[in-house]
């Protein structure tokens, strides 16, 4: 299994992980500015006249020639991303646990005018979550260990993937502002 390939924008913001192929589909249809890092894959195509084989060698981090149209200033609250952000671990109880036992928790529940947004949830054990209910914190005597927080591109970047590589981490860790590696 090969690692993702970071994308970044030509003004140096964090853009999203590639796949290798969908890299090396960039890097051979030229909409690449330049790119550093390791090489993280190298792939073998075919022979030309004089026999030689080609080959193509995948950088851990690639330049995109243009700038997106629109990057997402606030990264899209999904479970698995707000399980990570929060270490896979109960804000209310503290123990960690496998993401199957875990559930998203409102702070302010939206029966009470609450957002489902990243500062209005927090990663919750379901025997914790269910004894909450639609109750404030106040009302059902639980307490939070962390301030929930919406984590910037870099931190998104840093959560959607755990296999980083070194090169890549070095350039994400640049515009951590909440995380802890």
């Amino acid at each position: 299994m090969y690692p993702m390939v970071l994308k970044i924008t030509p003004s140096g913001l964090p853009q999203c992980w590639l796949d290798v192929y969908s890299a090396v589909t960039e890097l051979v249809c030229e909409r690449v500015l330049y790119s550093f890092g390791d090489v993280c894959a190298t792939f073998h195509g075919g022979y030309n006249n004089e026999g030689v084989q080609s080959t193509i060698d995948v950088p851990q981090i690639l330049v995109g020639r243009q700038n997106p149209r629109e990057l997402r200033s606030t990264p899209p609250l999904m479970n698995k991303y707000l399980f990570s952000r929060d270490g896979y671990r109960c804000m209310y109880c503290g123990d960690q646990f496998p993401q199957y036992l875990l559930s998203r928790d409102h702070i302010l529940p939206i029966s009470k005018g609450g957002r489902d947004i990243w500062t209005n949830v927090v990663t919750a054990c379901k025997r914790c979550n269910s004894h909450k209910g639609n109750k404030l914190l106040s009302d059902c005597g639980m307490e939070l260990l962390a301030v929930p927080y919406t984590p910037n591109r870099y931190e998104y970047l840093y959560l959607a993937n755990r296999r980083i590589l070194a090169d890549q981490m070095e350039f994400l860790k640049k515009g951590f502002r909440n995380l802890v590696t």
